[in-house]
């Protein structure tokens, strides 16, 4: 569980780092099949000199209708580094997938999770969670203890991540891949496109990174070394 555990963090940094470098190359966001820089976007990311660059000739109609598509030049030298940045992240992709199938397997059948990360039906109540999030809010973290003994916010941030938005994940990267819809289109279905996959993707990977900087600050909070210790020596 660590050696898994410790995988899946680095193959998210690189994820993380990938991920970056790719929407650097076109930081823009759609819904539906298809989306481009010259169709309407939800909203682009300032984060490269490819922000609304607006460099471009005239856009030429293909056909005589309100609904063609339409091409033009770029007259900019826009950001494009989309080769190494692709390939980091398919290969971290398939080590984040496939350690955490193991972790999956191998905590449902230790009783990991079960026994440390469910919600029990005791714990359903409205009083615990407010008790546990003002805690939180006034900063009484309780101390690290040997073994994963988590509170009521640390389950429900856990099933979510685990059994939610990290699956999400997966499944949307794999509906951007083309070889993989050509074999399975409906995935293009249940996601509404390709384009809705990419930005349904995007805000899973910011609420992994959110729960990533919460996580390092709550390790920090109630016991940096004897929390790492823990987690490297298992002591």
């Amino acid at each position: 569980m660590k050696i898994s555990h410790w995988i899946i963090t680095l193959s998210f940094l690189f994820l993380t780092y990938s991920g970056y470098e790719i929407l650097m190359v076109h930081p823009r966001l759609y819904w539906g099949e298809v989306g481009n820089d010259l169709t309407p976007a939800l909203f682009e990311l300032p984060i490269s000199r490819n922000y609304k660059h607006g460099g471009w000739d005239e856009s030429v109609p293909f056909f005589d209708n309100a609904e063609s598509p339409v091409s033009s030049s770029r007259t900019i030298n826009i950001f494009n580094e989309n080769g190494w940045g692709r390939s980091l992240h398919f290969i971290s992709a398939w080590f984040l997938v496939i350690t955490g199938l193991i972790y999956l397997i191998t905590g449902i059948v230790s009783s990991h999770f079960r026994n440390h990360i469910w919600l029990k039906l005791k714990e359903f109540s409205p009083r615990l969670f407010l008790q546990d999030i003002s805690a939180h809010f006034r900063m009484q973290v309780d101390p690290a203890t040997n073994g994963p003994q988590y509170g009521l916010l640390q389950k429900t941030a856990y099933t979510f991540v685990i059994f939610i938005v990290l699956p999400l994940v997966v499944i949307t990267g794999l509906t951007m891949s083309p070889a993989i819809t050509a074999a399975y289109p409906f995935l293009l279905d249940i996601m509404g496109g390709f384009q809705s996959a990419r930005t349904i993707h995007f805000f899973a990977s910011v609420i992994l990174e959110i729960f990533l900087f919460v996580h390092l600050f709550m390790i920090y909070k109630s016991g940096f070394k004897k929390n790492i210790r823990f987690m490297t020596l298992g002591k």
